[in-house]
């Protein structure tokens, strides 16, 4: 069956409207893409952070106070490994770990990616489909007044505190987007893409960045519509303003519309945003406002139906 609603996603932020987006809609209508840029080799293991977050939050297994991560983990494995002097900065929960060793092994073996994600899905009942972006590497890469730094390195080790310069999608031009995406955004099913509120130039650029991708959402007839990442010229979590300053951009919610450019037909401000509805709306996109502050799950699902509703109207007139 091809899915109804393909949804472009990063991490935590993204990961929360797509789950809004998946208990609004029935088994099998949702696709998530998913990010891998911030995919990396650590301690000789694939971690894919954007996809997992997904996973677990879809499969509602995510830590509710981090958004990312496992509910009730242990950290055994790396109190050992902080014993022995090994790389600590990044974080791998005991039960978290399993799904990176396996992973792992399976790529070793031949796997892609992109059969490992649904089979990961398949057991823990996820019941919606979840496609990383390419089984191809695509690696965020900064450029900043440390150097050059390896997303994950700018990310998690620096805590995301050195000013940006430029960002580059290493491979990105190469890469083969998701089939299986490319299948949906051709078909005559797809009634509707969202591009969550995940940050545009660390987690949803990467996608965007493989041209046969933009070429495909480009050329679909189901209308795009993206939610704003921000709120009063505020992210919710993570570093979209700070980044945005340091690019010379100026940071409110018409700044992320103009990113995406005419790609879009439809755009989500918060409605704390109002005053900028008129400013988007010249540039040839529909605005909805709506309450895009995601504290629990009634209020995921109730941006979920709103962007849904949104799009309806869209696709119908």
């Amino acid at each position: 069956m091809s899915p109804r609603v393909l949804a472009l996603c990063g991490g935590v932020g993204g990961a929360k409207l797509a789950l809004g987006l998946a208990r609004r809609l029935p088994p099998g209508a949702l696709a998530v893409l998913v990010n891998t840029g911030d995919d990396f080799t650590h301690l000789g293991l694939h971690v894919s952070p954007d996809v997992d977050t997904v996973l677990y939050t879809l499969a509602g297994l995510a830590n509710q106070t981090q958004g990312w991560g496992l509910e009730g983990e242990s950290w055994a494995f790396m109190t050992a490994l902080a014993r022995l002097g090994g790389e600590d900065w990044f974080r791998l929960g005991d039960a978290d770990l399993a799904t990176h060793v396996e992973r792992t092994r399976r790529l070793a073996a031949g796997e892609t990616l992109t059969h490992i994600t649904a089979a990961f899905a398949a057991a823990l009942g996820v019941n919606q489909t979840i496609l990383p972006m390419s089984d191809d590497p695509v690696r965020t890469m900064l450029e900043t007044e440390m150097g050059t730094l390896a997303f994950q390195d700018y990310f998690v080790r620096h805590r995301a505190a050195p000013r940006v310069r430029a960002i580059r999608y290493d491979g990105a031009a190469t890469a083969r987007p998701s089939a299986r995406a490319l299948a949906a955004l051709a078909s005559p099913e797809l009634e509707l893409v969202v591009i969550c509120p995940s940050n545009p130039w660390l987690s949803v650029a990467p996608l965007l960045s493989m041209p046969a991708l933009r070429a495909a959402l480009d050329a679909t007839r189901a209308p795009v519509v993206a939610v704003s990442p921000l709120i009063a010229g505020q992210a919710v979590k993570g570093p979209t303003a700070k980044l945005m300053a340091e690019l010379g951009l100026a940071v409110n919610a018409a700044t992320v519309a103009d990113y995406y450019g005419g790609l879009l037909d439809g755009y989500v401000l918060d409605e704390a945003d109002a005053a900028l509805a008129p400013t988007v709306a010249r540039r040839g996109c529909a605005v909805e406002l709506a309450a895009t502050l995601m504290t629990d799950l009634p209020t995921r699902e109730a941006l979920a139906a709103h962007v849904l509703a949104f799009g309806a109207r869209l696709a119908s007139g």
